[in-house]
């Protein structure tokens, strides 16, 4: 079965070539020119990975994500945010937001389908991988649930693999350049301050279970989990 792809711009051309290059690369599009047509496509069928334009009538793409970020039938959905803003500090509020990665327009339909294939690559991969569990905080493989004790914890699925990266090689300190090889891939331009912003957003998911302690920053080398204080 195809691969479905929700395309949320209120731009029909924009949304014409993005399907088009959606279909060279064997996915199926779906349009959606505001936030309300993109749940209602939402209900009909959860889609594999949202493209999600940051401007849009009635709400802004970053409100949107951050919705979708809460909703248990969307929060495991990757987000890719499509978006004329190029400064870091919008690529940041927008990594902040609970998206996977962004593309700058305007953009090559060539850049677009690696930037699907990697997040789509890294999904797979997530399926792929075991439970862990270190002390109270637990992952459950099979579920992609993420646990402490019995309560759940709600991750973005960025910081899902981020987590079980690090769950899986604890009391060992990685660079943030180490972190973006094992995480994002090595494959993959995305700047090391998108680290520090995955990181931020892990550790307020684990804050209210006081596990937050266990991703520690290591000053000058990077950072570390561990079971220890």
């Amino acid at each position: 079965m195809q691969k479905r792809i929700l395309i949320v711009d209120d731009e029909p051309a924009i949304r014409d070539m993005v399907a088009f290059a959606l279909k060279k690369g064997e996915y199926e599009p779906v349009h959606a020119g505001d936030a309300r047509e993109a749940q209602m496509a939402i209900v009909e069928r959860v889609p594999d990975l949202i493209l999600l334009d940051w401007m849009l009538p009635g709400t802004s793409g970053i409100d949107l994500a951050r919705r979708w970020r809460k909703d248990e039938l969307t929060r495991d959905v990757p987000i890719i945010m499509l978006t004329a803003r190029g400064e870091e500090n919008d690529r940041v509020s927008g990594l902040e937001s609970g998206v996977d990665d962004y593309v700058v327009k305007p953009f090559s339909a060539r850049e677009l389908l690696a930037r699907i294939r990697a997040v789509m690559r890294r999904s797979r991969e997530d399926e792929a991988d075991g439970s862990v569990q270190v002390g109270r905080l637990r992952i459950d493989g099979a579920a992609h649930r993420v646990y402490a004790g019995d309560e759940p914890i709600h991750v973005g699925p960025t910081e899902y693999r981020l987590l079980h990266f690090f769950m899986t090689h604890t009391d060992r300190v990685y660079t943030r350049a180490q972190l973006l090889d094992h995480v994002w891939g090595g494959n993959v331009y995305v700047e090391e301050r998108t680290v520090d912003v995955h990181i931020r957003r892990l550790r307020k998911a684990l804050e209210p279970q006081q596990l937050d302690g266990m991703v520690q920053t290591v000053r000058g080398s990077g950072y570390r989990f561990s079971e220890t204080p």
